[in-house]
């Protein structure tokens, strides 16, 4: 791990300013420390406690102490989520409506956190908390919109999107440079360096330095694993090299069938079945041998990739445990979307691609078929609104707080993260923060759902991503996935099919309009705009 020595002396020189506020607080101060842990791209039933035959020995222990929400949501995608989780809005509200488009003059699509949204580093930073942050940022690449600008104290953070994980990807002309910082200075991984190790490993680094503190800490772990390009260390990948020979639909029924016996989903829910036809989901025996092969080194590299965070996770908790806090502290695991489906190894990548799918010398994906796989039992994917597309797992261990081994139907929404963080701080989500008006929150705090399983109040929540629209009120939920689904906003029940294959528009037109104009009022309200529009004045640019 010599590649982090480099970060410990300005660790050290900032720690004099950590310790400097934390002396506002006293030894008495008992609010837990909150850990935030977000994957990339991860689906619905990666995790072995979600059915997976992918080893998470340590989110599986969370998960069994603790509450697992098999109900929530994010917001679709990467950048629209980050900003979501750190604001408590709606991603338009924080200026986040698609991804970092760098275009000022559209408010809702400026492509970084505006000043009328206040972060969780900003706002757990006023109440006195140590603010820590890990990983992927991607909800502004440029200065001054990095996480030290927004609250965070300490920080080891990868600006951008996506990148190799042994080293950043070449500058490709018309986009932001890739660039990785400690604590604002540039950042430049050396030999042996592994972007999942890394982030685990600053983590784990900057919890051991709060031992001493009398403050709690906020820790935000932002994950790249296991978004695409498929990486992982040799060893890692051996570990599940030929398991996937018997192919995408065998491995996606096992799961289905392991998650109606966790009690993970409903009976009533079918199986959606594979998308969208045999032309992107072949029939596994018409592949050829070389072919097979392929296809099971990609999904043995993904899960790999998995496998590797859950145990940089364990790291995490070993070192709590050390320091006597797992107890006091609420760890909050989910995804920012489901599987992805991009076929990027078809992109025309500046670097060398001359060797097998994970070294470095790579560049791939998984592909629609695993990706449909990772989303089971659910229909479509990234970026798309319907479940596969923004449903996740969240795990919450809290030995405090929550009773162990419990599973939740309630329905949350990332914006809840915010006022869950706030209520367990004992602060005020602010109307006004640095002489700023703040838009306020749509969230509602999960700690009745910790404590007591109890539903929060959650009248509707929206969904919008580059022309993707859904609404959910209650049981039911409005879609319009913009491609690949229903052609027309489809009405479906999901206590009753939450694998989205009946549509009820027909039978109940009634309800699927006044929650057509719910949505189209909400729209107007955040300044969603046409797709088409957005991406002419982007491409005009």
């Amino acid at each position: 791990m010599h590649y982090r020595f480099c970060w410990i002396a300005g660790l050290f020189l900032l720690l004099g300013s950590c310790q400097e506020k934390a002396s506002d607080t006293t030894q008495t101060d008992e609010r837990p420390n909150i850990i935030i842990i977000l994957t990339d791209d991860m689906g619905y039933s990666d995790l072995g406690c979600m059915g997976s035959e992918i080893n998470t020995p340590t989110l599986d222990r969370l998960a069994g102490n603790g509450l697992l929400m098999t109900q929530f949501y994010n917001a679709g995608r990467c950048c629209p989520t980050r900003a979501s989780l750190l604001t408590g809005l709606y991603p338009h509200q924080a200026g986040m409506g698609s991804m970092t488009l760098d275009l000022p003059e559209l408010p809702a699509y400026q492509g970084y956190l505006n000043q009328n949204c206040v972060t969780l580093g900003e706002a757990l930073g006023d109440a006195g908390y140590t603010t820590l942050l890990s990983g992927k940022w991607h909800v502004g690449e440029h200065r001054p919109h990095w996480p030290g600008d927004r609250g965070f104290d300490q920080y080891f953070a990868f600006i951008n999107g996506a990148s190799s994980y042994y080293n950043l990807d070449p500058y490709r002309p018309g986009r932001a440079p890739l660039e990785m910082t400690l604590n604002g200075e540039p950042y430049t991984p050396g030999e042996g360096f592994y972007m999942t190790d890394a982030i685990s490993d600053y983590a784990t680094d900057f919890i051991a330095a709060q031992k001493d503190s009398t403050a709690p800490f906020f820790l935000y772990l932002a994950y790249t694993a296991p978004h695409w390009p498929l990486h992982a260390p040799e060893s890692e990948i051996a570990k599940y090299r030929n398991k996937y020979k018997s192919g995408w639909a065998k491995i996606r029924q096992q799961r289905y069938e392991r998650m109606l016996e966790l009690g993970i989903i409903d009976s009533a829910w079918a199986l959606s079945p594979a998308f969208p036809d045999l032309k992107k989901v072949p029939d596994w025996d018409t592949l050829s041998d070389e072919e097979q092969d392929l296809w099971d080194l990609r999904m043995a590299t993904y899960a790999a990739m998995v496998d590797r965070m859950d145990q940089g996770i364990g790291k995490v908790v070993a070192q709590l445990e050390a320091q006597g806090e797992l107890d006091n502290t609420l760890i909050v695991f989910l995804s920012d979307n489901g599987g992805c489906h991009e076929e990027v190894y078809n992109w025309n990548i500046a670097y060398d691609q001359s060797g097998e799918t994970g070294g470095p010398k790579s560049f791939d994906a998984y592909g629609f078929a695993w990706a449909n796989v990772s989303n089971t039992p659910f229909r479509l994917f990234k970026s798309l609104t319907m479940e596969g597309g923004i449903s996740t797992p969240l795990i919450a261990h809290f030995p405090a707080m929550i009773k162990g081994g419990q599973k939740s139907n309630a329905l949350g929404h990332i914006t809840d993260l915010m006022p869950t963080c706030l209520d367990l701080a004992n602060a005020t989500y602010p109307e006004e923060f640095q002489g700023n008006i703040i838009n306020p929150t749509p969230g509602k705090s999960l700690v009745p759902v910790f404590r007591e399983q109890r539903q929060t109040h959650r009248e509707l929540i929206y969904w919008e991503h580059n022309d993707s629209k859904a609404i959910r009120k209650g049981d039911w939920k409005l879609v319009l996935p913009s491609w690949g689904g229903p052609e027309d906003w489809a009405l479906y029940n999901l206590k009753e099919d939450r694998s989205e294959l009946k549509d009820l528009s027909g039978q109940h037109p009634e309800k699927a309009e006044e929650m057509r104009l719910a949505f189209e009022s909400w729209a107007d309200s955040v300044g969603v705009m046409p797709w088409p529009e957005v991406n002419k004045i982007r491409k005009n640019r």
